[in-house]
């Protein structure tokens, strides 16, 4: 029994041993002739047989280098892993197989590449403007780093290029470093400093080529340009706030010292901050006020002085009109001027029109106009003085008048044919401005016609636009009304046909009887002179 099933297993090897070497013994590796891979990663050789039934694999580098990766044999294929993948396993790879007597080889090539971060950017500890600054890029385990790349870049301007495509051929994953220093602006502040990595090996597709970071300048500078803002002014009137504000130009923010330079020459010394407030100014607050300014990084340091005045120049001032600012043509108003007389003040009342000044007299302060006239429009200035200063209000005052100097102009005529178009233009002057109204008197109806900027047009007149038109204009004081005449007359029937050819028979004679003329003169001359020339003696004649 046991020697029959001995038989019978031979008998099928022999058979699928037979089966397998019709089909024909063949070999692939997948993946197929190239690799790329990222060190640090996974790669997976396999070696495929088929018409083999019991082949045998190996593995090995073209260079008999170490396979640096497990080899897993199967019965019709075998792989060979390499993880993590290491500058170790940049090699050709060939798979042998073995069926029977019969030998294939095939061969891949595993190429590798490392760009696996960012570059990082790094700058001096502390940037100061006007010294030099130095910038960093550091590009970690690159490889091949002879095939790479780097841009400094502030902005949009290059600053930097550096390649490593020397003649040493890298082997191992690298960190690469670039520098550059330059001299550092105020204006370099905020800008930003980008380092541009790339990669590009040919022929090799793998993403991505190109790594960037940036990172903006942070520009120590200053104090500098330091000055003391007083608000609302050096000079402030007694009672009233004052502001001083110390504005330096510093980075990082400057710390703030006040202090004040009194008479006895000691020095009296205020809160640390950039904004000095005296709610309620005094006469003994004048002075000399000084700012100093420390940036805590560079440890330099600045000042300001500013002096100021406090006064009490005129107080509780008022600038009345009654019954009002904007009164009719022939009205009475009266404008008055007050203040406070403590201490004493002076008014003085102007008129100004344009560059024309003219000082008015007042009694009391007040000043009375018994009948507004147009003349009368203009600004009113008070003007409060005493030793400490001085104080104005002034106020529009507004005449109005109705309209005046109406002029109406009427193209082509007051006289038109039928089919005319007619336009009636009118100008006035009133204050405030005028509307304008053209009406049309008519036994059944009245006719309105609008107004485009005083003018009125009517198109394609015909004989029922005869008749007498009312322009009537006005505004809130008062209104004017002109009278127009307008006539259409009919069509002019064409004259006799005879009269053209009279008119023409003139004109022709009117030319020849000149011509004739020319012509004998020239003939004269000729016989005189020989030859003459008809355009000089066109020309003396003209």
């Amino acid at each position: 029994m046991l020697k029959q099933m001995g038989r019978t297993s031979q008998t099928v090897l022999i058979i699928l041993y037979v089966l397998t070497t019709a089909k024909g013994f063949e070999m692939e590796i997948i993946p197929a002739h190239r690799v790329v891979a990222q060190i640090g990663g996974t790669v997976i050789l396999t070696c495929n047989t088929t018409g083999c039934a019991f082949p045998k694999f190996s593995w090995r580098t073209q260079m008999d280098y170490p396979l640096g990766g497990i080899v897993s044999n199967n019965k019709m294929y075998s792989t060979l892993t390499m993880n993590p993948v290491s500058t170790e396993n940049c090699n050709d790879y060939l798979c042998t197989v073995l069926c029977n007597k019969e030998k294939k080889e095939k061969s891949v090539k595993v190429e590798l590449y490392s760009f696996p971060s960012d570059p990082v950017i790094e700058t001096n500890t502390s940037l100061v403007v006007g010294e030099t600054a130095t910038v960093i890029c550091k590009i970690r385990d690159v490889f091949p780093s002879n095939h790479l790349e780097v841009l400094l870049k502030k902005e949009e301007h290059i600053l930097h290029i550096e390649t490593f495509d020397g003649d040493v051929i890298s082997t191992k994953t690298e960190t690469i470093t670039v520098a550059y220093s330059f001299n550092l602006a105020t204006e370099d502040n905020g800008k930003e400093i980008t380092c541009v990595a790339r990669l590009q090996i040919a022929g090799m597709d793998f993403e991505p080529k190109e790594r960037l970071t940036s990172l903006k300048l942070n520009a120590n500078y200053g104090p500098q340009n330091t000055f003391i803002n007083a608000s609302p002014g050096n000079s402030s009137m007694e009672g009233h706030s004052l502001k001083l504000t110390c504005v330096t130009e510093s980075n990082p923010p400057a710390q703030v010292f006040w202090r004040k330079h009194l008479a006895k020459e000691t020095i009296q010394h205020f809160i640390e901050n950039n904004v000095l407030s005296i709610p309620n100014a005094r006469f003994t607050d004048s002075g000399q006020y000084i700012c100093e300014v420390i940036n805590p990084v560079t440890k330099k340091t600045e000042k300001a002085t500013v002096n100021i005045f406090i006064e009490a120049p005129p107080k509780n001032t008022t600038l009345t009109v009654f019954p009002s600012s904007s009164v009719k043509e022939g009205e009475s108003v009266t404008i008055s001027c007050t203040a406070a007389s403590v201490p004493a003040v002076q008014i003085i009342l102007e008129k100004k029109i344009g560059d024309v000044v003219t000082t008015l007299k007042t009694e009391d302060g007040k000043y009375t106009i018994d009948k507004a006239q147009l003349k009368d429009a203009g600004k009113y200035e008070c003007t409060f003085i005493n030793k400490f200063g001085n104080h104005s209000l002034d106020v529009e005052l507004v005449v109005k008048v109705p309209p005046q100097n109406i002029t109406v102009l009427i193209y082509p005529s007051e006289n038109v044919e039928e089919g005319e178009n007619v336009t009636i233009m009118c100008s006035t002057y009133s204050n405030p401005p005028s509307q304008m109204i053209l009406k049309k008197v008519n036994q059944d109806k009245e006719i309105i016609l609008p107004s485009v900027n005083g003018t009125f047009t009517l198109y394609n007149v015909t004989k029922n636009d005869t008749g007498r038109y009312l322009l009537d204009v006005f505004n809130e004081v008062g209104n004017n009304v002109k009278v127009i005449e307008i006539a259409v007359l009919g069509k002019l029937e064409k004259p006799d046909g005879i009269m053209p050819m009279i008119i023409a028979f003139s004109c022709v004679t009117a030319i020849a009887i000149p011509v004739v003329a020319i012509l004998i003169y020239v003939s004269r001359q000729a016989k005189i002179n020989g030859s003459y020339s008809l355009v000089k003696a066109l020309r003396l004649k003209v």
